[in-house]
């Protein structure tokens, strides 16, 4: 298997890699700037025998998807699973300071734009070879509902994944799944750091009591990708411990 996972130098995106690598597939690490992370990602899915490389790109940029699909595709004469991960984060990075109107058009142009365009691109050269599959990252509590400026802003880009999700695996079908993890309350960077408020928040909603974490996401990310899953496609799956509200 020769796979592609955008913002895989860290966080989810990273463990996502990692995980594939385990189960034999060749990855390249995508970034925007962090080439340090990406290339220790990339060192240790070498270490697992496989092969990797890193993909530079910054994904507010529209102009730089033709050559980065084009890159992808001519690596290794092909790629078999493409990983739309790449977010923005609004949370703990830069664009936390932006106002509410910036923090949505940032979201748009990343998280939005790139898999929808990205998706498109990829999709497009999975259906010529006859196969394929691509994965969306959304969000469980997109399509219930959050208080705040941020639940707000996420339920507008993460829905608008989850939708199209549904409805390219329908345009790409037979020849290529299209399915989308929705994760809960999982412990990335700004999890490790939040308030009390918030930890015991995550044990309240989680009936399984415990954040998630990036490991339990790439887990099932693989199980999508594998021929196991050969069944599956237009799903939301919501990887959140059970919470239901």
């Amino acid at each position: 298997m020769r796979a592609v996972v955008t913002g895989s130098s860290s966080g989810i995106g990273r463990e996502i890699a990692l995980e594939f690598a385990r189960a034999g597939a060749d990855v390249l690490v995508h970034c925007r700037q962090s080439t340090a992370a990406a290339d220790e990602v990339a060192r240790a899915i070498r270490e697992l025998g496989q092969q990797s490389d890193i993909l530079c790109a910054d994904l507010s940029d529209t102009s730089c998807y033709p050559t980065l699909t084009e890159q992808a595709w001519s690596r290794w004469g092909g790629i078999d699973v493409w990983v739309n991960n790449a977010g923005v984060d609004l949370l703990t990075g830069a664009a936390k300071d932006l106002n509410y109107a910036d923090k949505l058009q940032r979201l748009l142009d990343v998280d939005v734009r790139s898999c929808v365009l990205l998706s498109h691109m990829a999709g497009e050269r999975m259906q010529q070879a006859g196969q394929g599959v691509i994965l969306n990252i959304g969000w469980d509590q997109a399509d219930r509902g959050m208080e705040g400026a941020s639940g707000e802003l996420f339920s507008a880009a993460k829905n608008a994944i989850m939708g199209f999700t549904r409805s390219l695996a329908v345009s790409l079908a037979p020849q290529v799944r299209v399915n989308c993890i929705a994760p809960g309350w999982i412990r990335t960077a700004w999890g490790e750091t939040a308030s009390e408020v918030w930890q015991e928040r995550v044990q309240r909603e989680t009936p399984l009591q415990r954040w998630g974490e990036p490991a339990d996401i790439a887990a099932l990310a693989r199980f999508l990708c594998c021929p196991q899953a050969s069944y599956l496609t237009g799903q939301v799956i919501n990887a959140n411990g059970g919470a239901v509200r």
